[in-house]
């Protein structure tokens, strides 16, 4: 009896050769899946029987979804391929030179010629996907037509109905009434913690409180996020979202001071304002400008420069410093004058300086000498020691 089985499928062997081979087999493969699906394995016979009609059946669905289109004049093998061409923009103007012909066809034949012709139209634009999608578009532009002709002017859109709550006395932040704007600005200062920045410069308070309950309870934004942060979809969201972060407040920095600038007026506050000028008009400047070929003065004071002197602006160097003057010795004379009185010679200066020497002689043979010990001390120290030692 030979020892060279296969227990997956059930078959005997007469060499290990004849194994090895079985185990490459499609049907080895085909009853280990079937294992792995608690399933019993077939014959070979069965799986022969499986394959050939597996093959069938691939062969009959290919034949069944092989279209022709008559317009182009192509075969197509699958169904999706067929729709593909269908949206392509190639056939598209292959279909109106083939209906073209036809209407010249359907003029100089008769009747039964153009049911013809509407047979062959059917046949080249067979399709499930591209049906469906004609039907979809036909309906939408039928509903779009009779939309246009009930609103007539397609340009008049009506703004949707929006209650200002600054409008009600109503806080912008929970659902709080209040009796005045007064009382809701209170209410708002001392619950939410929001206040009116600038205030004193503030020219329309009323004004800049609708505006901004129109962001907050119309157009859903935070105050303080201003587009930056997360999206919101309901006034509740936007609300619940500035309490809980603390964003009850205005973003009143930056770019963001554009934003606001109807609402604010700070001329009061310029250097050079008058009452009664007109903030808007234009200074007058004079017509020439002080400077030379290298640099501009402008009446401000501020001075610009030639690119071909950048090195030298860049070290910033005062241009009204004073020129520094050699240091004069003068001084210096005077006072080795008054040495010299005092019994000071040229013998005790050579001294000095003698003295001076040797302190700086023996001043770096002290710092050579310590250096030497260190160096001992260092070859001493063994930064890594074994630990054999104990």
């Amino acid at each position: 009896m030979s020892s060279f089985t296969c227990l997956n499928c059930g078959v005997r062997f007469a060499t290990a050769e004849m194994q090895r081979e079985h185990y490459k087999t499609h049907w080895h493969r085909y009853n280990l899946k079937r294992k792995l699906a608690e399933l019993p394995p077939v014959t070979i016979e069965e799986f022969e029987k499986r394959l050939i009609q597996q093959k069938t059946e691939d062969a009959a669905a290919q034949e069944d979804q092989s279209l022709y289109c008559k317009a182009c004049r192509k075969v197509f093998k699958s169904k999706n391929a067929h729709d593909n061409h269908l949206d392509s923009r190639k056939h598209k103007d292959n279909l109106q030179q083939y209906l073209a012909q036809g209407n010249d066809k359907i003029e100089a034949s008769s009747s039964g010629t153009s049911n013809a012709m509407e047979a062959e139209l059917e046949i080249s634009v067979k399709s499930t996907r591209a049906a469906t999608r004609a039907a979809t578009a036909a309906a939408a532009e039928s509903a779009v037509d009779v939309v246009m002709l009930e609103d007539g002017d397609s340009d008049e859109w009506e703004d949707v109905e929006f209650e200002n709550p600054i409008e009600r006395n109503d806080c912008i932040f929970c659902l709080q009434h209040s009796e005045d704007l007064l009382e809701n600005i209170k209410h708002m200062s001392i619950v939410h913690s929001f206040f009116i920045p600038d205030a004193e410069f503030c020219i329309d308070v009323e004004g800049l409180l609708t505006y901004l309950a129109e962001k907050v309870c119309r157009d859903y934004i935070c105050l303080w996020c201003n587009e930056r942060g997360r999206t919101f979809y309901s006034m509740d969201a936007v609300r619940n979202h500035m309490t809980e972060k603390g964003h009850c407040k205005m973003l009143h920095e930056g770019g963001a001071l554009a934003e606001y600038v109807d609402f604010y007026d700070y001329s009061s506050s310029y250097p050079d304002h008058e009452d009664g000028m007109d903030v808007d008009a234009e200074l007058e400047t004079s017509g020439t400008l002080d400077g030379d070929e290298y640099q501009l003065v402008l009446p401000s004071g501020n001075v610009i420069g030639h690119r071909s002197l950048l090195r030298y602006y860049k070290q910033r160097i005062n241009p009204n410093r004073a020129v520094v003057v050699k240091k004069s010795t003068q001084k210096l004379h005077k006072v080795l004058a008054q040495y010299r009185s005092l019994g000071w010679t040229s013998t005790q200066q050579e001294a000095a300086a003698r003295n001076a020497r040797d302190m700086h002689v023996m001043k770096r043979q002290h710092a050579k000498l310590m250096q030497q010990v260190g160096v001992k001390a260092n070859k001493l120290q063994k930064h890594y020691r074994p630990q054999v030692n104990f």
